[in-house]
């Protein structure tokens, strides 16, 4: 029997007979939700800053390059959030099968994300944002990981909780609600997901992020699986072409912020501060993305301008200039096949770019040498070592 202790109009906090108390949401949407001037005008502005980020990735000489290498950045900031040290450098060399002198654990965990972000969006263009697609995402996100013991893909059948490590129950920031209460708040939550309404888009999205993360409902991996549910949901419901609004930049950043307004959801019912801090958000990583893009299209036109320069010219120089972008890292084999030209001329031609600084070698080996384009990868990995 548990004992109702306190509550407000985000939820109830409930008193278990061990002595702690956990937090029991109430559905969605909130009641007298207050969108005042000023919050009418962030969401304004967020919307707008997401209209123009979706703009100028329509102009990009390959949108998709963009998108798979943002990716990369989304999941190395959001498995930072929950304390892996991987760096992109790492994960390129992984993905290049160099042996990478980071924890190999946390490589995988960004790999995870990487490939649960891709099945996602590759998903969603033929399915709904399903609870079975939720569980599948999640599956993937924590197989073969540190967590890989933690019911990957399965809702939570015991009570978890949020605190410092080493750290018991009653010692918690926050205690999600038991077990039984977990799918029929789920349930709750999909109705409001699935459920056509006039709330705005990113207002609706902000209330899921946090209903989520305040429900907890699996035994690992819900902050990372929260923040995916950000730019799958927008995705889905067209506010992007392509997938990327990634606030994990910004979260990052204001981590203590992030977890001080989620939690005083639950302790005050203060709904319009979380979504304050959320369109802000919004609208800070829109317009670094937006920055982001235009200095790929900067650099492109600037190597461009290098090879003719040096005198690095021909269709192969400027084909193998479009193939770095989506391959940062290289070996004289992959340029021979991806140009398809001898590997005599694919080394001739990688060492022209290595003359005039485009690739960098990076083992250190006389055979078996790989590349990488420096210059796109800085651009890329800014922001990912606060």
């Amino acid at each position: 029997m548990v004992n109702k202790t306190k509550d407000n109009r985000a939820g109830i906090f409930v008193l278990q007979k061990a002595g702690y108390e956990t937090f029991i949401p109430n559905s969605l949407p909130p009641k007298d939700l207050v969108i005042d001037d000023e919050l009418q005008l962030l969401l304004s502005r967020a919307d707008g800053a997401l209209a123009r980020l979706d703009g100028v990735t329509q102009v990009l000489p390959n949108p998709d390059l963009f998108v798979t290498m943002y990716i990369k950045k989304e999941a190395l900031l959001s498995s930072r959030i929950e304390g892996t040290q991987a760096s992109l450098k790492g994960v390129l060399e992984f993905e290049a099968k160099l042996e990478p002198k980071e924890n190999i654990n946390d490589i995988r965990e960004v790999i995870n994300y990487i490939k649960a972000m891709h099945h996602g969006i590759d998903n969603l263009e033929s399915d709904n944002l399903s609870p079975e697609l939720i569980n599948d995402i999640h599956k993937i996100l924590i197989e073969g990981t540190r967590g890989t013991n933690k019911l990957p893909g399965k809702r939570r059948d015991f009570q978890n909780w949020i605190g410092t490590g080493g750290g018991t129950i009653h010692d918690a920031v926050y205690i999600p609600p038991p077990p039984e209460y977990v799918e029929e708040l789920m349930s709750e939550l999909e109705d409001f997901i699935q459920t056509p309404d006039n709330i705005p888009s990113l207002i609706k999205i902000a209330l899921i992020h946090a209903q989520f993360e305040t429900i907890h409902p699996y035994l690992d991996g819900n902050g990372r699986m929260g923040r995916l549910l950000i730019t799958f949901y927008l995705y889905w419901k067209e506010l992007l072409s392509r997938p990327l609004l990634y606030l994990s930049f910004y979260l990052k950043k204001n981590r203590n912020l992030y977890y001080e307004t989620l939690n005083d959801v639950r302790l005050k019912g203060d709904w319009e501060q979380w979504l304050e801090f959320f369109l802000k958000g919004v609208i800070e990583v829109s317009n670094d993305s937006i920055d982001t893009a235009k200095r790929i299209m900067e650099l492109k036109q600037n190597l461009i301008e290098r090879l003719l320069e040096n005198d690095v010219g021909g269709v192969h120089a400027v084909k193998l200039i479009d193939i770095l972008f989506v391959h940062p890292v290289i070996t004289v084999t992959e340029i021979s096949e991806f140009i398809g030209i001898s590997r005599q001329a694919a080394n001739k031609l990688t060492s022209k770019f290595e003359e005039i600084n485009i690739l960098i070698e990076i083992t250190g080996k006389k055979r078996y040498k790989k590349y990488t384009f420096i210059d796109f990868v800085r651009i890329i990995e800014k922001g990912t070592q606060i």
